[in-house]
């Protein structure tokens, strides 16, 4: 374990180095080579399986991808796919993270609660489109990293917590929306607690076979739609001991 900690802080280094001279090199340029690679993420992988949000579309086509991939991945940033970041965790395919975010159906003033943070990427898309984002994630390393490169890519609003998603973050509760990037079997209940009246949550329950579902919080109870067929990476910690 000492091995692989060490091995991912080096590529952490790296990565923060190269978002650093990345972040840089744009800014006294004014362009972006990767811009044209992120229209036709857009047009061709998301508008065209129908996500139609104005927000979520200018999100996507904004937040630079690339710099929240490891660098020997990046030449497929933009690609249909999920994409490895390191300790078996995974950036989401870019639509699934525009599905997701869609679902959640944002305004600008809204306070979301991600679970797993990974790289970073979907609470920067989720930044652009909501007020503030408190994020989790349960390894260190990734959350240092995830928070670096917010950090240097300025993105103020999102905020970075190592530690378990479980209980969620309560002392910035209640949330008006609530995101899990990780599949529990059943979902923690002081995450449904934490969730606003008429707030939403966004989750993929389930063991090898998951739904992505929609939970509405009404005042008769919670309202549950299955969207769509997913798989994530398993949720861990305190979840594992009370899988449902």
């Amino acid at each position: 374990m000492r091995r692989s900690r060490t091995a991912v802080a080096a590529l952490a280094a790296v990565l923060f180095a190269v978002v650093a001279m990345e972040a840089e090199g744009q800014s006294r340029s004014g362009s972006d080579p990767w811009a044209g690679a992120r229209r036709a993420m857009v047009e061709q992988q998301i508008r065209e399986r129908g996500v139609r949000q104005p927000a979520v579309l200018e999100a996507m086509e904004t937040v630079p991808r690339h710099l929240f991939i490891p660098p020997e991945h990046r030449d497929q940033a933009y690609s249909d796919a999920p994409l490895p970041i390191g300790r078996g965790q995974t950036i989401s395919q870019p639509y699934i993270v525009a599905l997701m975010t869609e679902l959640l159906d944002l305004d600008k003033g809204d306070k979301v609660l991600e679970i797993g943070t990974g790289s970073g990427y979907h609470a920067a898309v989720l930044s652009r489109v909501a007020g503030e984002v408190y994020t989790i994630e349960i390894l260190d390393d990734l959350a240092r990293q995830a928070k670096s490169t917010l950090g240097q890519l300025g993105y103020g609003n999102v905020h970075v917590r190592n530690g378990d998603g479980y209980k969620g973050w309560p002392e910035a509760a209640p949330f008006d929306a609530i995101i899990l990037t990780a599949a529990p079997q059943k979902i923690p209940q002081p995450l449904l607690d934490q969730l606003k009246m008429g707030g939403r949550m966004v989750v993929p329950v389930g063991s090898f076979v998951q739904d992505l579902q929609l939970i509405t919080k009404t005042p008769h109870g919670f309202e549950k739609r299955t969207v769509a067929p997913v798989r994530f990476v398993p949720m861990t910690g305190e979840v594992q001991k009370n899988p449902g």
